[in-house]
């Protein structure tokens, strides 16, 4: 298997440096979704590295109008993640705050925005890196079901991700895709929109459910933790048995180390 690195020799290519933005909902809420993330870039060749002192992206911040606070929470981020080749995080919305909106915030701070805007350059979403910069992937997982993709809004719109998870999962033995009218439609989430707006959020997501139901499949996947907990939630309260997933999950095959989002965890018998 080929890939784009750098060669030490006419024999030996060096793996890069791959910096794993975990995200907040992922370690706080569905670490699975990290432990996939690490697998694939594992298994691309990367040499991964988490900095245990990472912490948010400050998206919550910039986005209620904080500047301040989101500005000191980028400045941690970028040297957390200095003297990496690449930042890849499993989410269109931490990636996309990192890549579009930190230079940004220091338009006006020449010297942290040759920094912000050289992190920009080498910050991914997971399926982007996969796709585009590794290229060539071998998929280890594979899964017997139906499913339908939601397009999150930050991935979709603010760094192009589209086709990229649907290349992914068309290398996944036993996966049929089945496209919904409205996968580029918002789930209604929007980080503290949910929060500021629940009676807006609710109808929002209520259609993009609507939708999914309307797909007849069994599973959704989708790229964002916080839109996937978000119709997963729907969908529980609508008495649904649809399942949702981090695609991750899927192309790494690690489903079997948690269950559905959403789901209660199954009870250990003995």
């Amino acid at each position: 298997m080929s890939h784009p690195f750098p060669m030490n020799d006419s024999t030996q290519k060096t793996p890069p440096t791959v910096g794993l933005f975990v995200t907040c909902l992922a370690d706080l809420m569905r670490p699975s979704v990290g432990t996939a993330a690490m697998k694939l870039l594992g298994d691309a060749g990367c040499q991964v590295y988490v900095p245990i002192s990472q912490t948010c992206c400050g998206q919550p911040a910039y986005n209620a109008g904080d500047l301040p606070d989101a500005r000191e929470i980028a400045m941690q981020v970028i040297g957390d993640f200095a003297e990496l080749d690449y930042v890849v995080a499993p989410s269109g919305s931490c990636a996309g705050m990192i890549k579009v909106h930190y230079p940004r915030l220091f338009e006006n701070d020449p010297d942290w925005l040759e920094q912000a805007e050289e992190l920009s350059a080498r910050t991914y979403e997971l399926m982007s890196f996969l796709n585009d910069v590794i290229k060539e992937l071998e998929i280890f997982g594979d899964y017997a079901g139906t499913v339908t993709y939601h397009d999150s809004c930050s991935g979709l719109r603010e760094l192009g991700v589209k086709q990229q998870p649907r290349n992914l999962m068309s290398k996944v033995p036993g996966l049929k895709l089945v496209e919904g009218a409205e996968a580029e439609a918002c789930c209604g989430f929007g980080g503290l929109f949910c929060v500021k707006y629940p009676d807006i959020s609710e109808k929002i997501v209520d259609a993009k459910v609507d939708d999914i139901l309307a797909t007849g499949a069994d599973t959704v996947l989708g790229g964002d933790l916080g839109c996937l907990m978000n119709v997963a939630g729907r969908l529980t309260r609508r008495g649904s048995d649809v399942n949702v997933r981090h695609v991750a999950e899927v192309l790494a095959g690690t489903t079997g180390l948690a269950p559905p989002i959403g789901h209660p965890k199954p009870k250990v018998k003995g």
